[in-house]
């Protein structure tokens, strides 16, 4: 059974120097300088705080009292921070424990599991996946989640062999050619691992997880989405760039519902009806889906899936599994760039081992939490974004979020009359169908403007 984020503690390596920064750091901590207005790990937390983490430990060392007084006790961030602050040596120098040595150091502050990151990085996955991977894999015996991004040499050099869905071997001062993954820079621990270092102990945490791995007790999640980090300035002013195009330039936003609209229905034999894919090999992609999210891409829209998967809370599968219908949903939409999804069900099953998400909840459509997800971690410009579905819910969620909405499929008269008779802006048999009248619509209207 897996957990709540708001139940996760989060602990962030905040001591780093960053020498490689010269006098951009001499007076400014990492996690702190300046990006588009805004200290640079604020990004970052945003990110965590829109996947429900309230609970933060702050491993500092380097400028301590900035990092302190920048995001002080979190309440202020809607969060609680706390910090343990690397040692001194005798001559009151501040004494590197290194990555690892730092967290032993916070050993008495540390919950049983928690989710470790840095602060000199951004890193956008899903962490709400991380956590159930990891709780998952803990049950069969591993200590560690590492999360891990294909890499082919692109962003330093590659360090993971991964294969058949397991961390084969993690070796960071050894690499070697068969290595093609990279170590992302989330990851979950067991405290236990810590348990054994001395207090006052000086090691690398990439040593932990080396060992980790050889003993088969290291797990692995595969991430999509590229890492930021700042720790040169070239890296630095790239992630300026892509910064002000993310947060500061609002883009008009494509909300996709899922089944039925990108790919097909398929027959579940237990229940013996029409059901969603449970598992990757059940997943097909609906004739010309592809085309129209390329050319929505290519008009500028933000590709988002927004869609309802009940299925681990009435207990027809697991929460792992729905997860890996869509990881393949976006190897195959390489142009997908979110996915916002709610796992809950009001009533559920006595089967579901899930209890967790029988719930009722604000992002179950019709309810907009799935669009307000969106909007957290996006700059939207909801006045010309629209919601495309083949559901009454999803056009009732798309006119309480003030969004434009898109029909997609057979409208019948008892769509039409849960709708009381207010038509969709657009009905279309298909996606690309629709997305071809939504793009005549935007040209239309440019050419107005």
């Amino acid at each position: 059974m897996t957990r709540d984020t708001q139940d996760v503690q989060v602990v962030v390596m905040m001591g780093g120097v960053g020498s490689r920064l010269g006098s951009l750091v001499k007076d400014t901590p990492k996690p702190l300088l300046p990006v588009c207005g805004r200290p640079f790990f604020e990004y970052e937390l945003d990110l965590l705080k829109a996947a429900g983490f309230r609970s933060f430990l702050f491993l500092t060392g380097y400028l301590s009292s900035e990092i302190e007084e920048c995001f002080g006790d979190g309440k202020s961030y809607g969060v609680e921070i706390r910090y343990r602050k690397d040692g001194t040596d005798e001559n009151g120098e501040p004494e590197l424990l290194g990555t690892g040595g730092a967290i032993r150091n916070a050993l008495d502050m540390l919950e049983e599991d928690f989710l470790l990151v840095y602060a000199d990085s951004f890193m956008d996955i899903d962490y709400r996946e991380a956590v159930c991977r990891y709780f998952s894999e803990k049950e069969k015996g591993a200590l560690s989640l590492m999360t891990l991004l294909h890499n082919g040499g692109r962003f330093d050099k590659s360090n993971v062999i991964w294969r058949d869905g397991k961390i084969v071997l993690y070796d960071k001062n050894d690499p070697s050619p068969d290595m093609d993954y990279i170590d992302y820079g989330v990851n979950m621990f067991s405290r236990s691992v810590f348990d054994s270092y001395s207090e006052g102990a000086v090691f690398d945490l990439s040593e932990v997880q080396h060992s980790l791995s050889e003993n088969g007790r290291l797990a692995g999640l595969v991430v999509d989405k590229r890492f930021y980090e700042i720790g040169r300035p070239e890296s630095y002013k790239e992630f300026e760039i892509y910064a002000g195009e993310r947060f500061e330039t609002a883009r008009k936003a494509a909300f996709i519902d899922r089944d039925g609209v990108l790919n097909e229905i398929v027959y579940n034999e237990d229940i013996e009806q029409l059901d969603s894919p449970l598992k990757q090999d059940e997943l097909k992609i609906i004739d010309g889906v592809r085309e129209a999210v390329d050319d929505l891409k290519a008009a500028g829209y933000y590709i988002f899936v927004v869609t309802n998967q009940p299925a681990a809370a009435k207990g027809k599968a697991c929460l792992c599994d729905l997860y890996d219908v869509n990881s393949r949903l976006k190897e195959l939409i390489p142009g997908i760039d979110d996915i916002f999804v709610c796992f809950h069900h009001p009533k559920g099953s006595s089967r579901s081992t899930e209890k967790s998400l029988i719930r009722k909840c604000h992002c179950r459509k019709p309810g907009t939490g799935l669009i307000s997800q969106a909007q957290s971690k996006y700059l939207i410009d909801m006045s010309a974004s629209f919601m495309a579905g083949d559901s009454f819910t999803d056009i009732e969620c798309a006119n309480a979020a003030g969004l434009k909405s898109v029909f997609v499929g057979d409208y019948k008269c008892d769509v039409c009359a849960r709708l009381k008779f207010e038509k969709p802006d657009i009905i279309a048999p298909d996606l690309l169908t629709a997305a071809q009248m939504i793009l005549k619509e935007d040209s239309i209207e440019k050419r107005e403007n």
